[in-house]
């Protein structure tokens, strides 16, 4: 998905938000970056795979692996560090227009 510098301000914005609300350790952070690093990562290899792959295909790709990357969060997050990622997850996916369940 193409953002706009607007769009992708906005996304910056809210992650230095959001990081900041999780009260994320150190060590936190860095396994969280991690994370993000390899889910880019994947991403990309599998647009390099398919390159005639939709957004929607790409969607389903991510949403087929949804329950292994959360598995990863629930190693190092807490409780309500969770809780929270969980509702700023549908609040992106609402920003992003991915209304999926």
């Amino acid at each position: 998905m193409n953002l706009t510098p607007e769009q992708r301000s906005q996304v910056a914005a809210e992650l230095k938000r959001f990081g900041a609300d999780l009260q994320l350790t150190d060590e936190q952070k860095n396994k969280v970056q991690d994370f993000l690093a390899e889910a880019r990562a994947k991403v990309s290899e599998y647009r390099q795979a398919n390159p005639a792959a939709t957004k929607a295909d790409i969607i389903k790709h991510v949403a087929a692996h949804r329950d292994q990357l959360r598995q990863r969060l629930v190693s190092f997050l807490g409780p309500e560090q969770l809780k929270k990622w969980d509702a700023e997850v549908s609040k992106a996916k609402e920003f992003l227009g991915e209304h999926l369940h």
